[in-house]
């Protein structure tokens, strides 16, 4: 029996058609001819009709006023206004049959955005490069939002029809043999997805199904309301959906601190409970949040499959404090990391999160945080660059156009070493210089909206940069962030590259047997950029970390370093600069 309640799916002699349109008196169903839909109850339209196959196209029509794309399309290859498309998802062949998955413990991912990752912007030319990703020791390909936007271009936090894959990237056939090819060579495939809103254009949400959403507002749009049955179901749905039909391993829940979570039982746990129920039968699937009040209690790396928790939660903190330590840049948010970044650095390698109930200065003054040392490290993503770090700064530069390269390998040294998850952003493993500046493809009186929103939030850059500035609508402004792949070619890109080989090696054959049971240890930081930590390992070894994190060599006893070296020569009494040392001592 099939599972799903929203949209379009393939019956013995036909198509199913589903709606929930509590707020229309008539739907009708538009494909050569209308086809009124039958009225059920709690507001579901339904129409079972034999002798629609794959590839017709359809909209509803609500009260004869406004005719609307199924808002659970599995695709729409004329853009979001456009019609639907029914389609096939048994036609595909899939050739990774025996494909499992692969234990949390051994992911190293990598962040990419299709439309930029290849000069060709699709899913098939991604296919291309997966061999790069392999060989680099990449275990994990994330896939920034595809649900279907307004335009050609976009970062795709705008999705407005969450099951149709964009169709500027191909064909949902094309990115299910994107993830096929994947599996084949080892690798997971994971997808970022948005349920804190709607992007601002194509949603008619609205007309037909107001009870979506509450009077509540995001910085992105009307809050969604999971109160309601049918609005949890339609988001739970989703997720299994993309992860059944294309097979991906695992889900990134963009920005979950704008879910207003009202209600005994929040939507998120619901949605773990539902992925831990498909994974049991299948694979494993490893489910990651984004939330910027560091909730603690959402996570738990071992529970396999979820069963309300989360396996693992990006960690802002630890990219802020290194971001501040690096750059010296104390505007925004970063100012809660001023202080003193590397005892912060320390914090995070210790327990996790920086903040763990603190008071933070960027939220004036509110408490932010969870105690977080008693989780497993691996319950958090660590990473120095990734998209909004990159693409929300004014010019959508890169840490290599202002910090220099013995310094950034130095964090990476680290970064791609120690207990936690590593993730890096698509070109970072040789070191590309490639803006990623934040691009849109809206018209009239929206783009002009999205041109003064971004003028008011990068008031000072414009006040000292003006015209340099990259225009989010220009077309320019999103071929400037296509990855220059020619330049890993180049000297310093094959120096990277080699580097980031060479940790992650270590990382897969010193780090990752010994993960399981792994616990926090300490951190010590000295503001001379002294850095020390240890972490207990699952087989009982103990692994230390020493690193000068700055550009003068500092004195250190050689008696006090123990264990066998694994990463750096050993020292003489002093630490060179921004160098790293790590060890494995035995019980």
């Amino acid at each position: 029996m099939n599972e799903r309640k929203f949209g379009a799916w393939l019956t013995a002699d036909g198509t199913l058609f589903r709606l929930w349109a509590p707020a229309a008196k008539r739907v009708d169903l538009l494909l050569e001819k209308p086809q009124p839909l039958r009225r059920g109850e709690d507001g579901w339209f339904c129409a079972d009709l034999a002798g629609v196959k794959a590839g017709a196209r359809y909209k509803f029509r609500i009260d004869d006023e406004i005719d609307v794309p199924d808002p659970a399309s599995a695709f729409q290859p004329d853009d979001v206004s456009g019609p639907s498309e029914v389609i096939d998802h048994a036609s595909y062949r899939w050739r990774a049959t025996d494909w499992r998955g692969r234990p949390w413990q051994e992911t190293v991912a990598i962040e990419t955005h299709v439309g930029t990752f290849t000069p060709e912007g699709t899913y098939r030319a991604m296919i291309g490069k997966l061999d790069h990703l392999v060989t680099t020791g990449i275990t994990a390909l994330e896939l920034m939002p595809l649900a279907d936007f307004a335009g050609q271009r976009n970062w795709g936090y705008d999705g407005v029809l969450w099951y149709a894959p964009d169709s500027v990237y191909g064909r949902p056939d094309d990115l299910k043999a994107l993830i096929d090819e994947a599996h084949l060579r080892g690798l997971m495939v994971f997808l970022d997805v948005v349920y804190n809103h709607f992007g601002p254009e194509g949603n008619y949400l609205g007309r037909y199904a107001p009870g979506f959403f509450t009077e509540a507002q995001t910085p992105w749009g009307s809050a969604i309301d999971y109160r309601v049955p049918q609005v949890r179901a339609f988001a739970i749905e989703n997720a299994l959906y993309w992860l059944r039909e294309y097979r991906f391993d695992g889900l990134r829940l963009d920005a979950v601190h704008a879910i207003p979570e009202l209600g005994e039982i929040s939507m998120l746990h619901d949605l773990s409970v539902a992925v831990g129920k498909l994974a049991a039968e299948t694979r494993h699937i490893h489910l990651v949040l984004e939330n910027d009040d560091n909730s603690a209690s959402a996570l738990d790396a071992g529970q396999d499959p979820p069963r309300g928790k989360y396996r693992a939660q990006w960690n802002d903190d630890y990219h802020h404090a290194w971001h501040v330590w690096l750059t010296g840049e104390t505007q925004g948010y970063y100012r809660d990391y001023t202080t003193s970044p590397m005892a912060d650095v320390a914090r995070a390698l210790a327990s996790g999160f920086v903040y763990q109930g603190e008071a933070s200065a960027h939220r004036g003054g509110q408490l932010r945080g969870e105690p977080s040392g008693e989780l497993h490290p691996t319950a958090f993503v660590n990473f120095l660059q990734n998209h909004d770090q990159i693409g929300n700064r004014a010019l959508g530069d890169r840490l290599e156009s202002n910090v220099s390269a013995s310094a950034i390998e130095a964090a990476l040294a680290i970064t791609l070493l120690a207990p936690m998850v590593p993730m890096l952003f698509m070109g970072e493993e040789w070191g590309s210089k490639a803006p990623f500046p934040f691009f849109c493809d809206f018209k009239g009186d929206l783009a002009e909206a999205v041109r003064n929103g971004r003028r008011k939030e990068f008031a000072g850059a414009y006040a000292k940069y003006g015209d340099e500035i990259p225009d989010p609508l220009d077309p320019l402004t999103f071929q400037s962030a296509i990855l220059d792949w020619q330049s890993l070619n180049e000297q310093a890109g094959r120096k990277r590259l080699a580097l980031v080989q060479n940790l992650l090696a270590m990382r897969r054959r010193e780090i990752v047997p010994r993960l399981a049971g792994t616990t926090f240890g300490g951190a010590h930081a000295q503001d001379s950029g002294l850095l020390t930590a240890h972490w207990r390992m699952g087989d009982g070894a103990t692994l230390h970390l020493l690193a000068n994190l700055s550009t003068d060599g500092i004195a250190h006893k050689q008696s006090e370093t123990t264990g066998t070296p694994i990463w750096g020569d050993a020292t003489s009494g002093l630490v060179p600069p921004w160098s790293v040392f790590w060890r494995l001592e035995a019980r």
